[in-house]
């Protein structure tokens, strides 16, 4: 019934002490950085172009500031500042977007629970990831309702087997380390009454400035003293799968500059980097080209969608399980960056896929 979306917005006290909101400030930034022109980037948010510069003027005027660059050859450039301002924005974005996602669809279940009776609500607890937001997308246009919240692959699998969510999103390295994170997992897991449906494979690695102007090949080279990194948040499969590789290679954490400093998506670890304040980060691929920079790839791993057997005939799984097989859909997931649908989504049990008794 009711459709939530909730936005961060950000303010800057002016002299005089009073609030003055960026939106409209970043909004024109972010469209002359992309056109090179003012009176596109007028048009583009409706406003008569006496309006736009005044706005920018107003801004300029108020903290001493310049913002744009005018020349005939080159057209309307931003300064670094407005450059540093736009990035701002966009670390905002990356980091509160998910969680901010994750409180308005559980708000609109509050709401609605309120004014009417409450349906049969498919909850979804998952590590966020390009592919499982994709599919939460699909599954908010059918005609089941769902809630959906991001977490660790480790406590979106606690809250399956506690009963507080019916599917759960994780997932596992290919390779050596597949069996000591599938253990890690364990505890969380009851394989002979849950079901497993494969969404996808992708690619994690190494994120780095454009260029890799410090030469990052290896998480050996997070040790070195002209590198920092950012970090995913801790109890996240990003984080667990780094960790693994850094004790594989016998590094010592604290020898790293950087290893507490955490972010809890990957397109704000991508952001972190671009914005300069980070050489590098661990995360998957696609937060890497969504903000222009390289990435050096270290591992794949399934990401699994978990539910447990006496829901396997619920419609509402049902659906989460169709919209994983459309075609359309698959191939959606085949054009973001890093990942591949290459194994059919078939149900299949979690003991015979995890090889667990």
């Amino acid at each position: 019934m009711f459709k939530f979306f909730i936005s961060p917005e950000w303010f800057i006290s002016s002299k005089k002490g009073e609030p003055i909101s960026l939106p409209a400030v970043i909004g024109l930034l972010t469209e002359i950085d992309r056109s090179g022109n003012l009176v596109a980037a007028c048009k583009t948010h409706n406003l008569s172009y006496r309006h736009g510069w005044g706005i920018l003027r107003k801004f300029e005027e108020e903290f001493g500031v310049p913002l744009l660059i005018t020349s005939r050859r080159l057209g309307t450039q931003l300064t670094p500042f407005a450059q540093k301002l736009i990035w701002a924005n966009r670390r905002i974005q990356a980091r509160l977007g998910p969680t901010l996602e994750s409180l308005a669809s559980e708000l609109e279940r509050e709401i609605e629970s309120a004014i009417s009776t409450p349906e049969n609500v498919l909850r979804i607890h998952a590590s966020h990831g390009f592919a499982v937001a994709a599919l939460i997308k699909r599954l908010e246009a059918t005609t089941h309702p769902i809630e959906f919240k991001y977490e660790g692959s480790a406590d979106a699998l606690n809250s399956l087997s506690k009963g507080s969510c019916d599917a759960a999103g994780f997932h596992i390295p290919i390779g050596p380390l597949r069996e000591t994170v599938i253990k890690q997992y364990s505890k969380f897991l009851k394989p002979k009454e849950q079901i497993i449906v494969p969404l996808a494979i992708r690619t994690q690695g190494i994120i780095t400035a454009p260029g890799n102007p410090k030469n990052i090949q290896t998480v050996n080279d997070f040790v070195r003293r002209d590198v920092s990194i950012v970090n995913r948040q801790p109890h996240s499969g990003t984080r667990t799968l780094l960790d693994l590789l850094l004790k594989d290679q016998k590094i010592d954490v604290t020898n790293i500059r950087g290893y507490e400093n955490s972010e809890f998506t990957h397109a704000a670890v991508a952001a972190y980097i671009a914005s300069g304040m980070a050489d590098a980060g661990f995360g998957i691929e696609t937060g890497a080209r969504q903000f222009g920079l390289d990435f050096v790839p270290v591992a794949t791993e399934n990401y699994y969608m978990i539910f447990n057997k006496n829901s396997g005939s619920h419609l509402a799984i049902q659906e989460m399980i169709g919209t994983m097989q459309d075609q359309l859909f698959r191939n959606e997931i085949n054009q973001i960056a890093g990942y591949v649908c290459d194994r059919p989504a078939e149900a299949i049990s979690a003991a015979k896929e995890l090889e667990l008794k």
